[in-house]
């Protein structure tokens, strides 16, 4: 059974894929946005580039690329396998990040205030919960971890050939840890969360994988789903 889970990983990156390297524009454009001045770093256009840009590269991707949909972590059935992990997760992740930010950080004298102040934190609770929070999941994961991580992770897998015992590839792990650094440092997110936006990696590293083990993107959209969910109701509760 190990071994049979071992070979699925491995052969998930598909050989034929093409385009791999539309994932590198949003990677770059990210890492451009901390080159401009801090004034104009303060355009709500621009702190959203990377992400519009790498929904375009998405599209580009997809009509150069046959089945998709299985690449992206998408596929009939996916909708109710592996959920449960997501929803376990989701908790977890919330938890945990609700007391790091809501008690550790204050006591060591972190500010976290602000967090009242985000366009989150502003959205109703009857319109962020559950509407506002899927939708922002779904766009997410499908950037950051659907066309993100795993065009990074196919990219890297052709160059990187070395097997890890436990079956990833260390392509499989630069790209994870390329897809959490890109997904926390993306601009809107350190705007909007400032030092909070650290966080974002081991989040990041979790979900990358989440989408590696299953190659289901529900799974980590409701991951996803149910932790914003408890960090806004958590804020809203200490905060407001």
């Amino acid at each position: 059974m190990a071994w049979g889970r071992k070979k699925q990983w491995q052969h998930a990156v598909r050989a034929d894929e093409r385009m791999t390297w539309l994932a590198f524009v949003p990677v770059c454009l990210t890492g451009c946005f901390y080159l401009l001045p801090a004034s104009t770093q303060q355009n709500p256009l621009l702190q959203f580039l990377p992400q519009l840009v790498a929904y375009g590269a998405l599209v580009i991707w997809w009509k150069v690329n046959a089945d998709a949909l299985p690449a992206l972590g998408l596929s009939r059935g996916f909708l109710k396998q592996g959920v449960g992990w997501g929803i376990g997760t989701g908790c977890l992740l919330g938890a945990v990040n609700s007391t790091v930010i809501l008690w550790m950080l204050p006591v060591l004298g972190g500010d976290v205030l602000f967090l009242a102040d985000t366009p989150h934190a502003k959205v109703p609770p009857f319109v962020m919960i559950p509407w506002f929070t899927v939708l922002i999941a779904v766009g997410v994961e499908l950037n950051f971890r659907g066309f993100l991580l795993g065009r990074l992770e196919c990219f890297c897998c052709r160059w990187m050939s070395t097997a890890r015992a436990n079956g990833l590839r260390l392509g499989s792990l630069v790209a994870m840890l390329m897809s959490a650094l890109v997904f926390a440092f993306d601009p809107f997110m350190v705007m909007t969360f400032r030092h909070l936006h650290w966080i974002a990696i081991w989040d990041g590293l979790i979900w990358a994988a989440l989408f590696l083990r299953w190659r289901n993107l529900v799974t980590v959209i409701a991951a996803h789903a149910v932790e914003v969910m408890i960090l806004y109701l958590s804020v809203k509760a200490a905060l407001t």
